[in-house]
């Protein structure tokens, strides 16, 4: 019972700490629609390379935090509800999955995700852009611009991060 209810706990919290890592947000990573179209591609140069941080929505992990918070509140409750009073089952499933949900609601709606501010050279105009990513990923000089939608800057990657062992 008790390693029921540690387990139940560690899960709950374990789900409720999930965040973006701003991975999916970078320069180089496409939508589906996006795949296999003419994009217009530009050559810019890096003048400089400066950290940000960038505000990305939580929306998808506060979701599923609540929903697993009441599930495992609900299981959490049921059991603990058979355990002391046995018809009490329901009613401790219906307070856990709310108590659950609520403890879940302590997921963020938004998370601050790593984020680099480029300034760069197009012809004799000089323009900045801030992207998710780190640092290590570009470097000053030439880099490609890819052009999907008016306004949006899609400036490449044109270095690599060391690998982390």
């Amino acid at each position: 019972m008790k390693k029921t209810l540690a387990t139940l706990m560690v899960t709950s919290i374990a789900l409720t700490g999930c965040a973006p890592t701003g991975e999916d947000l970078g320069a180089n990573v496409y939508d589906e629609g996006q795949l296999n179209t003419q994009q217009e591609v530009k050559t810019v140069k890096i003048l400089a390379i400066t950290p940000a941080k960038v505000r990305v929505k939580n929306t998808q992990n506060k979701q599923l935090a609540q929903t697993a918070g009441g599930i495992l509140g609900g299981v959490l409750g049921a059991v603990v509800g058979y355990q002391y009073s046995g018809a009490g089952a329901g009613a401790g499933a219906v307070a856990g999955a709310t108590g659950g949900v609520l403890a879940s609601s302590v997921v963020k709606d938004t998370v601050i995700v790593p984020g680099v501010s480029l300034t760069y050279k197009q012809g004799s105009h000089i323009y900045s852009s801030t992207q998710a990513g780190r640092s290590c990923e570009f470097k000053k000089g030439t880099a490609l611009m890819i052009i999907s939608r008016a306004k949006e800057t899609r400036i490449q990657p044109n270095a690599e991060c060391p690998v982390q062992k």
